[in-house]
């Protein structure tokens, strides 16, 4: 009996250090399974940023007072305002984590600034009708992205800094628009000299978009062109014919479409 007892012991010994390697081997494995789950799901390049909020200067505030002929007119374009923003809030959160590092500026802040600029001028021109037309309104036009989120994921500054095109000088090249004059219907004799003063304003926008790219040829990023030069230029465009725009159609009927006209590009 006193021979056995050792034995028995053993075994005993044996069986339960068995079974608490085997429940210890689990828990280290189930911890480093833990442990390694956050860094993989925080730095992993699927990772999809916050969109964050379109913010765009308050261009009520910032008008005189507003003649009752243009109330109606003031006050519609004014709600387009908020409408464009909230599209264009929507468009951002739709896109969250599409495109590259120049996505958000190229797709929706650029064309929503031309928009912006061209309700902006209307507002302008209704009050200039009956009183002192007001200036530096279209300041107000760019709007940025406020909040958290502003990237597109972890591998974008990798992509800007391995891109070939980040480091190839911009050419300086021409820039094309469309004509805008033959798209005109008859010009009403009241509207002739508004028409040709911003038709003039339109080559002389063309010019001096040429002459900032010649300037600045070599400089910046891929999308330097687009975003310093062009995008610029069609929100100056935009306003223009949509001056021409509505000078006609004071007379006659307002031509349609003509915005289409306004974006040019590089040749």
């Amino acid at each position: 009996m006193s021979r056995a007892l050792p034995k028995y012991d053993k075994r005993r010994v044996a069986i339960v250090g068995g079974a608490a390697a085997v429940v210890l081997s689990g828990a280290l494995i189930a911890g480093s399974a833990l442990a390694g789950e956050p860094s993989g799901s925080g730095a992993g390049p699927r990772t999809l940023a916050a969109p964050g909020r379109i913010s765009c200067p308050d261009v009520a505030s910032k008008l005189p007072a507003i003649p009752a002929s243009a109330k109606a007119e003031v006050d519609r374009n004014l709600t387009l305002l908020q409408t464009q923003i909230a599209e264009a809030d929507k468009r951002l959160t739709d896109t969250a984590g599409q495109g590259g590092p120049n996505f958000v500026q190229n797709a929706i802040l650029g064309p929503l600034q031309g928009k912006r600029t061209a309700a902006i001028d209307r507002i302008a021109i209704s009050i200039g009708r009956t009183t002192t037309k007001p200036q530096g309104l279209e300041a107000l036009a760019a709007c940025t992205l406020g909040g958290a989120g502003t990237g597109t994921g972890t591998a974008a500054p990798s992509q800007t800094a391995t891109s070939p095109a980040a480091t190839q000088p911009a050419r300086a090249g021409r820039i094309s628009c469309p004509d805008v004059a033959s798209r005109l219907p008859a010009i009403p004799a009241s509207a002739k000299a508004e028409v040709d003063r911003n038709l003039t304003l339109l080559q002389t926008q063309i010019a001096e978009a040429d002459k900032r790219l010649t300037d600045t040829a070599g400089q910046g990023g891929p999308n330097f062109v687009q975003n310093a030069i062009l995008g610029p230029l069609q929100g100056k465009r935009t306003a223009a014919i949509d001056r021409i725009a509505i000078s006609i159609g004071r007379t006659t009927t307002k031509p349609q479409g003509l915005e289409a006209l306004a974006a040019c590009t590089l040749r």
